[in-house]
């Protein structure tokens, strides 16, 4: 900051602080999501929400992508402090994305994964043996019951 001063000041010019801008960002983004998870939509509407999750041996976590109305678009990143699998990472990025599209009041939800396991366990084609996979399908089967379509 200091070089920055001293490099305005040869132009006359000198640094004021915008000053505590941070709760009006808040606000604002608030105020554009509520406008818009509120206006009708019919059933054709779909809210997108594309998935990835990762693990290896130093850490794991997720990235989420929701795609909404009139170009509304959300990115999340998350790494989790638990030791996980890979099925068990894509899981929490399921369960994340389900949530927040819920609390956005979308209706519709087409979700795309690489996972082919958990999609499968999800639309019912394979079964979850795994005692905490099965704990996660049923979370997720309960999550997809609020949905309108998914």
């Amino acid at each position: 900051m200091v070089r920055w001063a001293v490099e305005l000041f040869e132009f006359h010019m000198h640094y004021e602080p915008k000053g505590p801008i941070k709760h009006q960002v808040y606000v604002d983004f608030v105020a554009k999501l509520s406008s818009k998870a509120t206006q009708p939509h019919g059933d054709d509407f779909k809210w997108v929400f594309s998935m990835d999750g990762f693990c290896n041996q130093q850490e794991n976590g997720a990235r989420v992508i929701l795609e909404g109305p009139d170009g509304l678009l959300i990115k999340q990143a998350m790494r989790f402090s638990f030791k996980a699998n890979n099925n068990q990472v894509e899981y929490e990025a399921l369960i994340v994305g389900m949530l927040l599209a819920r609390e956005l009041g979308a209706q519709s939800l087409l979700v795309k994964s690489d996972s082919l396991l958990v999609t499968g366990q999800v639309i019912g084609e394979y079964q979850a043996k795994d005692p905490q996979l099965a704990s996660y399908l049923k979370y997720v089967v309960f999550l997809k019951e609020t949905f309108s379509t998914f």
